[in-house]
């Protein structure tokens, strides 16, 4: 059984309200909203700190401006999320303020939680609204964001920024009860997997990219914001949202799927760090780095067999063994050519190799998340 506990004892919890919740046919989904807000009052009358990410502009958008053809422009798009947004909010405001409920307004890039700087900026303006007893409304900024620099679905975004306020809890409200073997909505004998103790390439295999007529995510992406919630701390919850009061129902029926794996907490960087979306390259290490690693060390040129993606100084890649098992991931003091002219050498000949005076590691402890 999926124990509902998890929500009582977090803290700091992020809710992700995905597009198909919040529209009914072609209109906001009032309705729905007057109802999850019992669970809001619940939940903030146990003290939680609550942050929503909330989806639904651009399909609010296109029935503003009466955009009926299915495939538009990225600027079309961009138009519908700055009108939609607007209806959004309005409705946000509306209703949570009929409750007495203060909301606010966030639109994030994908720059506000990927670059450092601009993520403790983000950091300080939710927990400034947190401490002002106000609730903020996040969505991702489609009015200015491209495809090539963009989450491209609100679960990942969720999941950034559970981490960005180091949230306890993640909980992504769907239009199923959670994760099953199978896809549900074709296979009559699909169950519900109540528990995930380790994201793996079978989990992943479980989930279907199909989305509903107004989301761009599906399963998958949940699957995942659940492993980037998981390097920081932070426990993840699908549960069934197209109910009245969902987490209540939740709490009533404890049908769900709560992702447990999750890694010890770090400090705020390390954290920022592990749940890192923008992924420049990967290298491969050897059994010996790995060892090394795992005793405290740092990522030296000589454990390093091979190298993927083209990379600059400073950016983030991947760690993996010789299998392609993620290990972990750090910032590079090398770039993509560099490194390839010096892995699997020991560090006295860098300056020999390259012709400069360079850093002995390639990837400092300091700046290295270990999964």
């Amino acid at each position: 059984m999926t124990n509902l506990s998890e929500v009582y004892k977090a803290k700091n919890i992020v809710i992700k309200i995905g597009s198909s919740l919040l529209m009914n046919g072609n209109r906001f989904n009032s309705t729905w909203l007057k109802n999850f807000i019992d669970d809001i009052l619940y939940l903030k009358s146990k003290r939680k700190n609550l942050v929503i990410v909330a989806s639904g502009a651009v399909s609010l958008g296109r029935k503003y401006l009466n955009i009926k053809k299915e495939k538009i422009s990225i600027n079309t798009k961009q138009a519908c999320a700055a009108c939609g947004q607007v209806i959004l909010m309005k409705n946000f405001m509306r209703h949570f303020e009929a409750r007495k409920i203060k909301v606010a307004q966030i639109l994030l890039t994908f720059s506000d939680t990927e670059d450092r700087r601009k993520s403790l900026n983000s950091r300080e303006t939710i927990k400034t609204l947190l401490e002002l007893k106000i609730i903020p409304i996040i969505n991702e900024n489609d009015s200015v964001a491209t495809d090539e620099l963009k989450f491209g679905d609100n679960d990942r975004l969720a999941a950034r920024v559970a981490q960005v306020i180091g949230s306890d809890l993640l909980i992504l409200l769907s239009d199923v009860e959670g994760l099953y073997d199978k896809n549900p909505k074709k296979n009559k004998e699909a169950k519900l997997i109540q528990k995930v103790t380790n994201i793996n390439s079978k989990i992943f295999k479980m989930s279907s990219s199909e989305t509903n007529d107004f989301g761009s995510g599906g399963m998958f992406t949940k699957i995942q914001a659940a492993e980037i919630a998981s390097t920081f701390g932070c426990k993840t919850i699908i549960m069934k949202g197209n109910t009245n009061s969902p987490i209540s129902t939740f709490e009533k029926h404890k049908k769900g799927t709560i992702f447990t794996n999750v890694a010890r907490k770090k400090d705020s960087f390390k954290n920022w760090l592990g749940g890192s979306i923008n992924i420049s390259g990967s290298v491969h290490i050897d059994d010996g780095a790995i060892k090394a690693l795992n005793d405290g060390a740092s990522l030296l040129p000589s454990g390093i067999k091979k190298i993927s993606g083209n990379f600059s100084k400073g950016d983030i890649i991947e760690i993996l063994n010789s299998k392609g098992k993620k290990l972990g991931r750090g910032i590079s003091y090398y770039d993509s050519k560099e490194l390839n002219l010096i892995k699997g050498k020991k560090s006295i000949y860098i300056r020999e190799t390259l012709g400069y005076e360079g850093r002995d590691e390639i990837i400092h402890r300091d700046y290295l998340f270990l999964k």
